[in-house]
């Protein structure tokens, strides 16, 4: 007897734009979309339902084989959903970044089981963190004391930071040009510093470095660096830190950090450079060893003031790979140039 009443399933619905849920209890579609319906404020014809997950339509069959509290997404006859890409749609195309969308952002995130997906809405809600807290200035305009207007974001302004740092390496190198009294050796060395500053372009002066929200960035999301100790040392013996996106005071005082070059920049990486070109072409110069010595964490080290070495390091640059390997192609040539010289 019992047996000829349904038991209602527990399900979870919402509309396709808005993030609401309603929790309702339905023994078949045809109740759902009835109830449904009333509750997201859609006309009842024409609606149907999906999984909120990946847009599944919900037959009354395959409605009896949901687990309860499933998450659904009720549909007037026009419209379609294809899954949580849906919801970074819209939050992509608003153009307000309140606390209320983060919050939005999350709870896609604590709910969603796929890995690329969690990956995608990770991304996102790191974006929309950065800019919810950073887009209005006039919310931190304590902490934009003192920079240009043109920044907007504190990640922005950091990145920037870390660009005019990492310029100025460049500035030093150009600089050495002066100091060089042979015309054929100063104009390979400025062949040289030109593809430099080109590779340092294209990597947009490694600007990443500051940039929390940068893969290659030196802090945490949160904005948080750690020293990383002297030039000799593998870690921060004090456990230095600071987060310079936390405060203006902050921002400040992280301008006494450094980003230090293990093998000297001036001592070491530069003389070398020179001594190189004295009786070599700029081309047999290997550059992606002097550009990583020069402008990346190959060779850098964020440390505090305190950390920061400024004797002798004594450290040299690798002989072995100073100078561009020749290819199997050019041993070639150069073989059969010998070859040639030999019959002559």
């Amino acid at each position: 007897m019992f047996g000829l009443f349904r038991k209602n399933k527990p399900v979870k619905i919402r509309s396709r734009n808005e993030n609401k849920k309603y929790g309702v209890a339905a023994k078949d579609v045809k109740e759902l979309l009835k109830k449904g319906c009333k509750l997201v404020q859609l006309p009842s014809s024409g609606a149907h339902v999906c999984l909120y997950s990946d847009g599944t339509t919900v037959t009354e069959g395959f409605f009896k084989t949901l687990p309860d509290h499933t998450e659904l997404v009720i549909l007037s006859r026009d419209q379609t959903w294809s899954g949580v890409v849906c919801d970074i749609g819209q939050l992509l195309k608003t153009d307000r970044y309140a606390e209320g969308l983060i919050e939005a952002a999350k709870g896609l995130l604590s709910d969603e089981k796929s890995p690329q997906r969690r990956k995608i809405l990770n991304d996102l809600l790191l974006n929309l963190e950065d800019r919810s807290e950073l887009e209005s200035r006039g919310e931190h305009e304590d902490w934009f004391k003192g920079v240009d207007t043109r920044f907007k974001t504190k990640s922005a302004y950091m990145k920037f930071n870390c660009e005019s740092r990492i310029r100025g390496y460049m500035k030093e190198l150009d600089g050495a040009s002066k100091t060089i009294q042979k015309a054929k050796v100063r104009e390979e060395f400025l062949k040289t510093s030109k593809s430099l500053a080109e590779m340092l372009k294209t990597a947009k002066n490694n600007g990443c470095y500051f940039d929390r929200t940068e893969k290659q960035c030196l802090c945490t999301r949160e904005g948080w660096f750690t020293c990383q100790g002297s030039y000799e040392q593998k870690v921060c013996q004090s456990l230095h830190s600071i987060n310079p996106y936390g405060s203006r005071e902050s921002r400040i005082v992280f301008s006494t950090w450094n980003l230090d070059h293990r093998i000297e920049k001036k001592r070491t990486i530069i003389p070398a450079l020179l001594e190189a070109l004295q009786n070599h072409k700029s081309t047999d110069i290997n550059l992606n060893y002097f550009y990583g010595l020069l402008f990346t964490r190959e060779n850098l080290k964020l440390v505090h003031i305190v950390c920061h070495n400024k004797g002798a390091h004594n450290l040299l640059c690798d002989a072995n790979k100073i100078f561009r390997k020749a290819s199997n192609t050019e041993k070639a040539k150069q073989n059969v140039k010998g070859k040639k010289r030999r019959l002559v």
